[in-house]
């Protein structure tokens, strides 16, 4: 078997948190929007259904794990969940918390302009939040 390699675009767009049941966290640099990445460890797969059942049961509920952690730290309106990978097709999930007051308002945060990076201390704040939607999966 291949082994796992992360996409370069995924790695030069986002920040590794942790490894949680085979399922990079990563932190997508944009003060924008607080948004996680999950890029399960299955070389090869592009879409939900190339992983093993057993890995796609895992990824899926890492997937609403965090969603619903995420939702609870943010005290978010609503969480988007997409697998979009239509420019990067290792599959990937982006994992973002939303209110109707934020900069894209009810549309998709992809048609608001590029990702805003964050400062040093933005990440370190974003940081500690997503390890602690991350503990809670413990």
């Amino acid at each position: 078997m291949t082994e796992f390699v992360l996409d370069p675009r995924l790695a030069a767009d986002s920040e590794h948190l942790a490894t949680i049941r085979g399922v990079q966290a990563r932190m997508m640099n944009d003060a924008r929007f607080p948004w996680m990445i999950l890029v399960p460890e299955h070389p090869g797969a592009s879409e939900l259904f190339d992983l093993p059942k057993s890995k796609e049961a895992n990824f899926m509920d890492v997937i609403c794990r965090v969603g619903a952690a995420m939702k609870a730290e943010y005290a978010a309106e609503k969480m988007n969940i997409a697998q979009l990978g239509n420019v990067v097709t290792q599959l990937h999930v982006h994992v973002i918390a939303r209110w109707m007051s934020d900069l894209a308002g009810a549309a998709p945060i992809w048609g608001v302009g590029k990702p805003v990076p964050m400062t040093d201390a933005e990440k370190a704040e974003r940081r500690a939040a997503f390890l602690r939607v991350l503990a809670a999966l413990s």
